[in-house]
């Protein structure tokens, strides 16, 4: 089995974590910049973790044979803040940067009109970067959360197909559906969404379009739960390509749209469990639109 979790918060992660995911199956992955835990002070705060995303978390990753990517901007909590939001003039230096693949994680937290300008902007940026972006949707009214969403992505440049809108669960996954964005599932212990909601959601959904991830961060959450996720794929019915549909080559069909994923082995570690239909990575389709 070859996993790619989409959306995973490594840097709150252990490295007995990233051994655990390669014995799983997780080649990749993407890490997507995020609220910290607590405010961040200055925009100073914010370029030191992107450094450390595209630098240090990078290298970690590989010491364990797993490829990192990342998505960069300004967050929708922290949009709120004044002291953060100056940190937009210093996105687009790093949309460019070797491993980023996405403009994210944007969107909403509390539906404000800061969240929504900074949401417009950074959209903005995706389409100048010609990247697609990763959507959170809020906690608190989510159906009116992600309607706004969908309202401003269709006010934008950035085609829907170019939008994953993640944290999804059964109140609004059809009008994500209809709107042609992708679907995305964090799949979480007690939160958000579980294996069994999840297989139930594909059966009525189908597997296009779906990207499941493990949104594992310093809270409650598990590293492990793309491979529950393929587990309860198989025993709901679903086929062995059905898995790693929705938990491979989805990934890298959205993420590679940036032209930006590397899904080379790493040096030193055997590439040849990754085999399967249309597995092998010179030459194939998995890297239409991937750079090696």
């Amino acid at each position: 089995m070859r996993i790619f979790d989409p959306h995973i918060h490594m840097t709150s992660r252990t490295t007995d974590d990233y051994a655990a995911m390669y014995e799983a199956g997780v080649r990749a992955l993407v890490e997507p910049a995020f609220w910290l835990g607590q405010p961040r002070t200055s925009v100073g705060s914010f370029i030191d973790y992107f450094d450390a995303l595209l630098g240090w978390e990078r290298f970690r990753a590989a010491q364990y044979g797993i490829r990192h990517h990342a998505t960069i901007a300004l967050n929708p909590k922290e949009a709120n803040d004044p002291r953060c939001v100056p940190v937009l003039e210093e996105i687009p230096r790093y949309l460019g940067k070797e491993g980023v693949v996405a403009v994210g994680e944007i969107g909403f937290d509390s539906m404000t009109p800061a969240e929504d300008r900074a949401f417009s902007r950074q959209l903005e940026l995706a389409a100048e970067f010609s990247l697609p972006a990763l959507v959170h949707t809020p906690h608190r009214e989510k159906l009116r959360g992600t309607q706004r969403t969908l309202d401003i992505v269709r006010e934008s440049r950035v085609d829907p197909s170019m939008v994953v809108v993640d944290h999804l669960n059964e109140t609004n996954v059809a009008m994500v559906k209809d709107a042609g964005a992708w679907m995305g599932f964090s799949i979480y212990p007690d939160t958000k969404m579980d294996e069994e909601r999840l297989v139930a959601i594909l059966h009525e959904y189908g597997t296009e379009k779906v990207l499941v991830n493990s949104a594992a961060d310093w809270g409650k959450s598990d590293p492990l739960k793309t491979v529950s996720t393929a587990k309860a794929m198989l025993t709901g019915g679903f086929s062995a390509d059905d898995v790693d549909r929705v938990l491979w080559q989805n990934p890298v069909d959205f993420y590679g749209q940036s032209g930006a994923l590397i899904l080379d082995p790493i040096p030193g570690f055997d590439g040849e469990e990754l085999g399967g239909a249309g597995a092998t990575f010179e030459g194939n389709s998995l890297l239409r639109g991937v750079r090696a």
